[in-house]
């Protein structure tokens, strides 16, 4: 992406690469400069617009990265009583917004929570946007809310962006019983 901003260069669609206005009208020779930061530099020398053409349809960039495994599962209307009033586990339930900032903050709190306590705890989320039913029976008023639950039975609320150490401190709580 950062290559493809540099050269203006488009790949959408297109059978050849179309160059941005701040290149010379004229598709014989271009100068590109040295750079590191890839695998594969290319030297200060005039390329021609085929050699650049087949080089740059060649090439490819593969993100080796993995995305990260969700643990926190979505919980919804129809099946709330399912995966939460009948867990036999302590679980821990996050009304959450997709426009909503602090929801943003607490969710990858959520997903470390979930992947610490793995199967003493279940986490759940909770699209308020989605699901405003639940949400209505429990007086969520304010999101971020988190709610724990016990054999069915809420047990607590937290309100806001809080940090790790509060959410864990609670769900400790509810773990040893």
């Amino acid at each position: 992406m950062a290559l493809e901003k540099c050269l203006g260069v488009t790949t959408v669609r297109t059978a050849t690469p179309h160059l941005s206005p701040c290149f010379p009208t004229s598709r014989e020779k271009l100068l590109f400069p040295t750079h590191t930061g890839f695998k594969k530099s290319m030297p200060n020398t005039k390329l021609s617009y085929q050699s650049l053409y087949s080089t740059y349809r060649k090439s490819r960039f593969v993100c080796n990265a993995r995305e990260a495994v969700n643990e926190v599962k979505e919980v919804t209307d129809s099946s709330w009583n399912k995966l939460v009033i009948a867990n036999e586990t302590p679980v821990l339930v996050e009304f959450w917004a997709p426009w909503c900032g602090p929801c943003r903050m607490i969710a990858p709190v959520i997903d470390e929570l979930a992947k610490q306590y793995g199967d003493k705890i279940a986490c759940y989320k909770l699209n308020t946007d989605d699901s405003p039913n639940i949400a209505t029976q429990y007086g969520i008023r304010s999101i971020p809310t988190v709610l724990f639950f016990n054999n069915g039975e809420k047990k607590e609320s937290i309100i806001g962006a809080v940090p790790k150490s509060t959410l864990s401190a609670t769900i400790e709580k509810y773990i040893d019983l």
